[in-house]
């Protein structure tokens, strides 16, 4: 017991060092101004592909996982966006948006960089064009997994067609879609972790931090839609128009010191494996041989 106290103590010890509180709010910031320029190039790459549609159901698929009361809004927003887009993929606007995104990829590889301890060598333009290839990865699957949920029903009804006895599991077929949404965020966890930092732990030591992460994620999430439930009327009240952007800027705050905490898991964790291993195997030391007495020690001059 006074181990997991020590471990918990020294995790947040370690949280507050790195300015986590900081970053996390620099980090939802970015994620904030990014949201709008991904959704855009979701919106491109669908068009690219000739099915628009996709991006509608991807930027529900994106929202899916949020509190009622902080998606429906920007939702709102969002479906306004997409519809009025000029969707060509190489247009200035778009390549714009490519760019402005990945500024919330870079945001999340300087909180992971101070929870790992790395030092970043590598030249700016080329982690720009990582994160710009990173959001243009997630856009496609994002976009995979749209089409995915879009087909899921019309094989389910030729399926029920056929074997009309499966027709009870319907509703477990529709949870499919929270399904994918796990499966999304818990990929994107792994390459963030893996790929992002200047010193990536090993693969197989990542998932305390993410299983971590992703119970505080789903914990969070309902507890603030719980209290927004409550007591949305204060935000309203004290931030008038803006009220729809602080909810979710909020939120995405809450999301990204949650993230931050679980790269910290996973370096605290490795540091007590570490000095574990070697209180197991001590580094044997030499005995430096002293001089008999009596010796002469002869120096060149």
């Amino acid at each position: 017991m006074r181990a997991t106290f020590k471990f918990i103590y020294d995790t947040a010890n370690r949280f507050l060092a790195h300015d986590g509180w900081a970053i996390a709010s620099h980090i939802a910031l970015s994620a904030l101004t990014s949201l709008f320029p991904f959704l855009i190039v979701v919106t491109a790459l669908a068009g690219f592909f000739g099915s628009e549609e996709l991006a509608n159901e991807t930027a529900k698929l994106l929202f899916l996982a949020w509190p009622k009361e902080v998606a429906d809004p920007i939702s709102n927003e969002v479906s306004r966006v997409l519809t009025q887009r000029n969707h060509g993929l190489l247009t200035l606007g778009t390549l714009a948006a490519f760019y402005f995104a990945s500024s919330g990829v870079e945001s999340l590889r300087i909180g992971l960089n101070r929870a790992y301890g790395g030092v970043e060598h590598r030249p700016w333009y080329w982690l720009r064009l990582q994160s710009i290839l990173y959001i243009l990865a997630g856009a496609a699957v994002m976009l995979a997994f749209a089409f995915l949920v879009v087909l899921g029903p019309l094989i389910w009804s030729i399926i029920l067609r056929y074997v009309p006895t499966l027709e009870p599991f319907t509703r477990e077929v529709t949870f499919l879609s929270y399904a994918v949404t796990g499966v999304v965020a818990t990929g994107a966890l792994v390459v963030a972790h893996r790929l992002l930092p200047a010193r990536p732990l090993p693969l197989h030591r990542l998932a305390p931090g993410i299983i971590f992460t992703l119970t505080l994620w789903m914990a969070g999430g309902f507890l603030f839609g719980a209290y927004l439930h409550s007591f949305s009327g204060n935000y309203v009240s004290t931030y008038a128009g803006l009220a729809t952007a602080m909810i979710a800027l909020v939120f995405l705050y809450t999301l990204s010191w949650i993230f931050l905490l679980g790269g910290e898991v996973n370096a605290m964790l490795a540091e007590v494996m570490a000095a574990r291993r070697a209180e197991r195997h001590p580094q044997p030391t030499r005995a430096v041989e002293k001089p008999r007495a009596g010796s002469r020690v002869s120096e060149k001059v």
